[in-house]
């Protein structure tokens, strides 16, 4: 869409729908010296100019037309994302307060009746490509507020998802390593690449429930006791009432996540014993991330699995802990994963 004439800027591209010659002579010798004029004869013909070719940034509109008449096509327009913010001028000879009111209904910013007044439709015409181009602006300002807003979030799940890892891992690299392989995964089974990142983003946050567990007992070098197994088994619930009551999708993911990825594919896991696809999708893939980055690593209580082993052990458990479809995905992202494990090694 172009902009709105200014000075030295392009001209506005205004669309005139009109199935009367003389009016299309009229209204274009009108506007031509201030903007860029289209034509249409027909609401078809005025359809097929806009979805096919340049969004115009205004468009006049008749209503009576043969074959798909002006509100039809007003109708089409604002039903459409591409063009429901263009504005839309109807002019008509239909000068009945209920045609006008029916127009404005239909999403139209304006009602000229014929015959025109020049001032008038210069007028109008200038008012509302104004209108349009500080809602653009608007709109653009929002949106880059929003995205701000939606990184400032991320960071903030990423250094809270580090501070729960620095508890029993001394570089924290395993929070970025299973966000990475989660974002593999995610992909290779389906996730465009905005959903994809907002798992990324959430994985950080699977064991933020360890600030709530005792050092002594998660950081302890030696098997642990039943009793403290026990109290281990409840970070996943203290993760979940730490992010409280979610108010985006990324909290939300990133609360199903932290709560649901001890659960296992057979029912067998933690603290709800949920079963396939009761599980969330994404905390299932948290949950082959989170187990392979684990036995690969060095842990207080363990010595780091040669990858052999680890692959061997997600094919035993492959449709008992781990949902089948995760793993096949994970298999075919394994060598960018370990491309991942290599880029970033807790011994660098």
């Amino acid at each position: 869409m172009t902009q709105v004439q200014s000075g030295t800027t392009e001209k506005a591209t205004v669309l005139i729908v009109d199935d009367t010659p003389l009016n299309i002579s009229i209204l274009v010798g009108l506007l031509k010296p201030f903007y860029k004029t289209v034509v249409a004869k027909d609401g078809e013909q005025a359809l097929n100019r806009v979805f096919s070719g340049t969004v115009p940034d205004l468009i006049l509109l008749d209503i009576m037309m043969p074959g798909i008449d002006g509100y039809e096509v007003c109708r089409q327009l604002k039903a459409d994302p591409r063009t429901k913010d263009v504005p839309v001028i109807f002019i008509s000879a239909m000068t009945d307060a209920l045609d006008e009111e029916k127009g404005l209904l239909l999403g139209a910013v304006d009602y000229i009746t014929k015959p025109i007044s020049p001032p008038i439709v210069l007028a109008r015409v200038k008012t509302h490509l104004a209108l349009s181009q500080q809602h653009r602006a608007l709109s653009d300002e929002v949106k880059a507020r929003t995205q701000e807003l939606e990184q400032s979030r991320k960071e903030l799940i990423r250094r809270l998802g580090l501070a729960a890892e620095y508890k029993d891992n001394e570089t924290g690299l395993h929070v970025q390593r299973m966000a990475e392989y989660a974002r593999l995964i995610a992909l290779e089974m389906g996730f465009n690449e905005q959903d994809a990142e907002t798992l990324a983003a959430a994985a950080p946050m699977h064991d933020i429930g360890k600030l709530g567990i005792p050092d002594d007992i998660l950081c302890k070098p030696g098997k642990l006791t039943p009793e403290e197994y026990k109290i281990i088994q409840g970070h996943p619930e203290i993760g979940a009432r730490i992010l409280g009551a979610p108010d985006s999708e990324l909290l939300v993911i990133a609360q199903q996540v932290a709560l649901y990825h001890h659960e296992k594919w057979d029912g067998s896991g933690y603290p709800h014993g949920l079963q396939g696809v009761e599980i969330p999708l994404v905390a299932r893939i948290a949950a082959a991330a989170d187990v392979f980055d684990a036995l690969v690593s060095v842990r207080p209580y363990k010595k780091p699995w040669p990858l052999e082993r680890v692959l061997g052990l997600f094919e035993e458990e492959k449709g008992r802990h781990f949902d089948p479809q995760v793993i096949d995905a994970f298999m075919k992202v394994l060598p960018q994963m370990l491309e991942v494990m290599e880029r970033l090694s807790d011994t660098e």
